[in-house]
């Protein structure tokens, strides 16, 4: 009784498109679920994220659970999970690209996952990490450990999504730094990040990583925007 007086002065709204949800349906519409678009990056060797950094990184497997548009639906997924704390929704991506992996047999074979870290300043001012969720499910399912302790964000800048191409391409790795133990030498990491655009963050990101004696860095992204 009280769950339907709720529904009914507060209703919930699907994430994607903000329909009306049902009561079978939670955080985005069965609609929005079934037009999510996957890249399957998981499925191919050579995909377009490994192409844009052929040369440049070091990188031993790289993927994105969806395609980022102008408009779409990751895009309105995204900015929900960033900015108006809907966690949920990471965790429910989550769930989906998990299962994804294992139905394809890509369980990712990595010691860590690394979150991109935000600076300590946005994570004051926004309260978490907009990737926690999705990495945390993936921890999960795959048992392995979030190292959330190791990559720190010691610039602060302005949010990606106000800059120009040529801005964001002037990440550099000195914006992070590297507080490693003698237990992550030699290790192989997975580092997450939610939109791979220009792809400056993560490239500084894992260049940092990879100042870690005999590191390995492995790329995954909730989503990636096609040129």
């Amino acid at each position: 009784m009280l769950s339907s007086l709720v529904n009914l002065f507060f209703p919930k709204l699907c994430n994607g498109c903000n329909a009306l949800l049902l009561n079978n349906e939670s955080v985005i519409c069965i609609k929005c679920r079934h037009d999510l678009p996957y890249t399957y990056h998981h499925e191919m060797e050579n995909n377009e994220i490994m192409t844009k950094f052929y040369g440049i990184l070091p990188v031993e497997q790289t993927t994105a659970m969806l395609y980022f548009h102008s408009k779409g639906i990751a895009q309105e997924l995204i900015h929900n999970l960033k900015y108006r704390k809907q966690q949920e929704i990471g965790t429910l991506l989550g769930n989906i690209y998990a299962n994804e992996l294992k139905e394809s047999n890509k369980v990712p074979k990595v010691d860590f996952i690394i979150p991109t870290p935000i600076h300590k300043k946005r994570l004051q001012e926004r309260g978490y990490n907009q990737v926690t969720t999705f990495c945390e499910v993936l921890s999960k399912e795959f048992e392995i450990p979030v190292e959330d302790k190791v990559l720190f964000r010691i610039k602060h800048t302005k949010t990606q999504t106000k800059k120009s191409k040529e801005k964001r391409s002037e990440m550099k790795s000195k914006d992070f730094e590297i507080r490693y133990k003698d237990h992550h030498i030699g290790k192989h990491y997975l580092l997450i990040d939610d939109v791979i655009t220009s792809g400056a963050t993560i490239e500084a990101c894992a260049k940092a990583l990879l100042e870690i004696p005999d590191s390995k860095v492995s790329i995954m992204a909730i989503a990636y925007t096609q040129s």
